[in-house]
């Protein structure tokens, strides 16, 4: 069953954030079997307090099992401190079956 990585990312740097851990995960994305659905700024918060005007990132990935070896991979540990005080992020992972699994079931 795909598993889905939603980010939500408030950016002080986003040009630093996009040349330094943007292109170094967009690159380790690709490597273990990810891939974007989502990557935009300028969320608008409905509900809650986390959020406003955040960039959103979601990501698909084959399984769960997939994007947990992406997230805990030695070399995303170093990608994540390229993000390190220009970036506070939200990070939540689950599994659902897609969107077109779910119409033809």
């Amino acid at each position: 069953m795909p598993a889905y990585m939603i980010v939500t990312a408030k950016i002080a740097d986003r040009d630093a954030f996009i040349e330094g851990y943007g292109a170094t995960a967009g690159a380790l994305v690709a490597k273990f079997g990810g891939k974007y659905i989502l990557r935009g700024p300028g969320a608008e918060l409905l509900e809650g307090d986390f959020g406003d005007g955040a960039s959103m990132v979601i990501s698909e990935w084959p399984d769960r099992a997939a994007a947990k070896a992406f997230w805990d991979s030695p070399e995303y540990g170093e990608a994540k401190k390229l993000r390190e005080g220009i970036a506070d992020c939200q990070v939540l992972l689950i599994e659902a079956a897609s969107i077109k699994d779910a119409l033809n079931g």
